[in-house]
């Protein structure tokens, strides 16, 4: 049991830009008395019903994500877009007035995320139907770990990420509906020294076969050193043809539907 004094309590559990909701802050000892003294003082500011900052601190998006990190019991993580964004692939990515952060997670979207920040827009991405394997969604000190960390502020603990190999077969999860073929087209042509290995072990344990057709259809076009490396017929890519984009042209080899500007294309 912590002896600080609740004030001092809030210092430690609240540092600089980040959230809680009361459930966390009473999950860490902050009865519901300390929690209404400290937003009748002032010392907590309330960002939507039952969610908390301390007063005069700015939130960012990275605080809130990090926040959401710490106070979840599932992975959390910034994923897909996002992830190639905080990994150097921005160039590709395009520019909007409202920023778009791309979350994933089996947990529930909370219902409060998208009151706190108005020029930030979070997209909640389920992971089940992607990646079965918790491995992959949870962040470890192995060499073949899936997620990265990222730092975001010299005194708190960094963000975990998809890695680059994790985060484009994210993105193909939403082609064509909010991610065109031209994009993801574009997204690749960056991805000069991808791993191998990862890209292996990701794609055996992906659920999705319209990810799995798409990437290596996308990435055979590139001819990269890393593709050479990955044997087709190790991997569960399913039977049937599969309408990817509408009134596209069929590719016999993986059986989708293109659009017919990059059919053939190189």
């Amino acid at each position: 049991m912590s002896t600080l004094k609740p004030r001092e309590r809030i210092d430690e559990l609240l540092p600089y830009g980040m959230i809680a909701t009361r459930k966390w802050l009473s999950s860490q000892g902050m009865n519901r008395h300390a929690i209404d003294n400290a937003l009748k003082s002032k010392k907590l500011e309330s960002l939507a019903v039952g969610v908390y900052t301390r007063s005069g601190f700015p939130v960012s998006w990275q605080g809130i994500v990090y926040s959401l990190q710490r106070m979840c019991d599932q992975p959390i993580y910034l994923g897909g877009l996002s992830a190639l964004e905080q990994l150097g692939f921005g160039q590709y990515l395009s520019v909007a007035k409202v920023q778009n952060i791309h979350l994933y997670s089996e947990t529930r979207f909370p219902s409060w995320l998208g009151k706190i920040l108005h020029d930030v827009n979070f997209k909640w991405h389920g992971t089940k139907k992607l990646w079965p394997d918790v491995s992959l969604v949870k962040y470890s000190e192995e060499e073949e770990n899936y997620l990265r960390e990222v730092n975001w502020h010299q005194n708190l603990p960094p963000l975990k990420i998809s890695c680059p190999e994790k985060a484009y077969l994210e993105i193909l999860m939403d082609v064509p509906k909010s991610i065109s073929f031209d994009h993801a087209n574009e997204l690749i042509q960056g991805m000069t020294s991808l791993s191998p290995k990862k890209l292996e072990a990701l794609l055996k344990s992906c659920r999705s076969v319209k990810v799995k057709r798409l990437f290596f259809w996308f990435a055979e076009k590139q001819k990269y050193t890393w593709f050479k490396k990955l044997d087709i017929e190790k991997f569960d890519l399913g039977k049937g043809k599969r309408v990817i984009a509408e009134s596209g042209k069929l590719d016999k080899k993986y059986l989708i539907t293109v659009p017919e500007h990059l059919y053939g294309s190189n």
